[in-house]
């Protein structure tokens, strides 16, 4: 088994024993790092009449990647109208629309950063169930509902009550075997906590810094071991997945992004865009020695680690290739548009929508860069691409005038 394979693999072990390799259950994919199944006849090139298998409506607003589960797909989203949080189910096949729970009412903050919605979480699932984490009534809100829609229970984890970065909530609740993680990072009481699937019950409670941040917690198995692994608050930081207790800490990113961290072999790699930019490669062994580290930054963005090199796209819209080992820049290439949207990775292609709903498709080929092709699906994109089952699903906007309707695009040769 490849160095790879072996990674892959390990990652849907801790998913837990129901979650299959073709699914897409978590933020970031069943690999957890962005990268999709090997084996997949994905097309590269679409338009709103080529190779679009089906394309659905979706109410309301927001910026969930699709969560694949068996033959449904889940997204968040919000309606300010009705000021409600809902999780959304869509047939696989046919994109019919199976059913909408609506899972808070009420609370909404008086101000988000004009990016994010009111459900930018990504739903998590292990196989039997969905977990989604909320903010509104100043607090973060997980709740766990069966395949049906049907709510299991829910649970008021702490409070959240930023003060200096009034910007909302977005990381995405993460599954470690029996246990769904959460993190609320802000200038207060910030935490991780562990609640137990089945029943919601805490099952550890980690203090975090007091600074603002909106990354999500991961899972990889690197150096060794199982960690949980998350950047901002100015650090790139590990922990025991089974007891939260903290392994190790290292001063790197920023106070503030969005992006999670992605690792290759005993390195992580991890970026910060606010207040100043950078990008850190450090060492999972426990040390926390930071091996390489530039100026650029990745503020909304997760990157790519693959193959001994990282991908990144930024902001602004540039596409970079470093190399793992040392930091290394291999090219860097402006693609146009700004970019909120993470890269993935499938079939040897690096797949990034622009914030216009321009999905682009260039090789990850570290020693040149090389377009494949650029497609153009509505002119709002803020999610990032679900890759699985040879198929491609894009979550997207159109917006005319006043008006505006989310639709949820499955994409594949056909």
């Amino acid at each position: 088994m490849r160095i790879r394979d072996a990674a892959f693999g390990a990652a849907i072990l801790a998913l837990g024993s129901t979650a299959a390799a073709q699914d897409w259950p978590v933020w970031r994919g069943p690999s957890r790092n962005g990268i999709a199944a090997d084996g997949q006849d994905l097309p590269v090139s679409w338009t709103d009449t080529q190779n679009v298998i089906w394309k659905t409506p979706v109410s309301g607003r927001g910026a969930s990647s699709p969560t694949i589960t068996g033959d449904r797909i889940f997204l968040t989203t919000a309606e300010e109208d009705r000021q409600v949080q809902s999780v959304v189910a869509f047939d696989q096949d046919s994109g019919k629309q199976l059913w909408q729970t609506d899972v808070n009412q009420g609370g909404f903050p008086a101000k988000i950063h004009r990016k994010n919605t009111h459900a930018t979480c990504t739903v998590a699932s292990d196989g039997e169930r969905l977990f989604v984490s909320f903010f509104n009534r100043r607090a973060i809100h997980v709740t766990a509902l069966d395949l049906d829609g049907n709510k299991l229970w829910q649970r008021t984890v702490g409070a959240y009550t930023p003060v200096r970065y009034q910007y909302g909530y977005a990381p995405s609740p993460t599954i470690y075997k029996s246990s769904v993680v959460v993190a609320v990072d802000f200038d207060g009481d910030a935490f991780l906590a562990a609640l137990d699937c089945s029943t919601g019950r805490e099952i550890w409670r980690t203090p975090r810094p007091a600074k603002s941040n909106f990354a999500s917690p991961i899972i990889a198995r690197t150096a060794g071991r199982d960690q949980l692994l998350i950047g901002g608050s100015d650090l790139i930081a590990s922990y025991d997945p089974t007891s939260g207790k903290e392994l190790w800490r290292t001063e790197a990113t920023t106070e503030t992004t969005c992006g999670t961290v992605v690792w290759t072999g005993n390195l992580v790699f991890g970026s910060g865009g606010f207040p100043k930019p950078g990008i850190f490669g450090v060492r999972a062994d426990g040390s926390g020695r930071v091996v390489w580290k530039n100026r650029k930054g990745c503020y909304e963005q997760s990157m790519l680690a693959h193959d001994g090199y990282v991908y990144a796209v930024d902001d602004g819209g540039i596409a970079h290739c470093w190399k793992a080992e040392d930091g290394s820049e291999m090219w860097s290439v402006r693609l146009g548009g700004r970019v909120s949207s993470s890269p993935v990775l499938a079939g040897g292609n690096i797949y990034v929508s622009n914030e216009k709903g321009t999905t682009y498709v260039f090789e990850a080929n570290p020693h040149e860069f090389k377009e494949v092709a650029r497609n153009q699906l509505g002119n709002e994109a803020f999610a990032t691409p679900t890759i699985c089952g040879g198929r491609i699903y894009l979550r997207v906007a159109d917006t005319v005038d006043a008006g505006r309707q989310e639709f949820l695009y499955c994409i594949g040769k056909r």
